[in-house]
This record gives structure tokens, C-alpha cells and sequence, in this order.
């Protein structure tokens, strides 16, 4: 005799299934590694320092 399922339940998992399989091929098609992100902070930084650098200066006293 066959086994009896919930349906509910099936299409839930196989929901969850795609979802995570889908995440999955997000991460890796636009995540970036460790080394890319600290290289792209650095940068940010060193952009940050240097526009901060060229603000002009005003005396409102």
C-alpha cells in the first residue's frame, strides 16, 4: 500500500528547497570574497580621507 503524505507539507519543502537553492546561486554569483571586501573598504577609506582632505574651511564665528 502506499505511503500517505501531506501534501502541504510537500510543496512547503519543496518551496524551502528552491528558495535555499536559489540563495545559494545568488551568494556566489554576486557575493564577494573576504579579499574583495577589504580591498573595497580600504578604498572607501582612502576616498574618504582624501574628499575630507579638499573641504573648504569656514569661519562662522
Amino acid at each position: 500500500m502506499a505511503e500517505i503524505i501531506n501534501l502541504r507539507q510537500r510543496r512547503k519543502a519543496k518551496a524551502r528547497a528552491d528558495k535555499d537553492e536559489r540563495a545559494r546561486d545568488n551568494r556566489t554569483r554576486h557575493g564577494l570574497s573576504k579579499s574583495q571586501k577589504s580591498q573595497a573598504s580600504r578604498q572607501n577609506k582612502l576616498e574618504h580621507k582624501r574628499l575630507e582632505g579638499k573641504t573648504l574651511q569656514t569661519d562662522d564665528d
